[in-house]
């Protein structure tokens, strides 16, 4: 994972975590890796994957069992709603950057239904 230096990098690792959860890389119910190995695998401060498990924790979407091991919620109601959630931010972000360019809502629409129609197949 390479990360960059608009956000605190333990807000990086989470959304990278909570992108896996919502496209069902890790589905409900499954075992995170253990803090060190995340540590190691990121190449990242125990401290920082700490604190990203914390947060998930907190946010209710990761949950401690067995040992103090966590694990992905199986809540799905809650994972749908993480989804929409995400994606609310991600076109909230894509209209402010269309509209910082002056493209009106109609040119956006159809710059988008463009994409969509170009890259649907994928």
């Amino acid at each position: 994972m390479k990360f960059s230096n608009e956000q605190p990098i333990y807000l990086q690792i989470k959304n990278d975590f909570y992108q896996r959860i919502c496209n069902g890389t890790l589905r409900p119910g499954d075992r995170l890796p253990s803090v060190r190995e995340t540590a190691v695998e990121l190449g990242v401060n125990l401290n920082t994957i700490q604190r990203t498990y914390t947060d998930m924790e907190r946010d209710g979407v990761v949950e401690k069992q067995r040992g103090q091991r966590s694990y992905v919620t199986t809540d799905i109601e809650f994972i749908k709603k993480l989804k929409s959630q995400m994606a609310e931010v991600q076109i909230k972000a894509f209209y402010t950057s269309m509209k910082q360019m002056g493209f009106n809502d109609e040119e956006i629409q159809q710059q988008l239904a463009e994409v969509i129609k170009k890259e649907g197949g994928l």
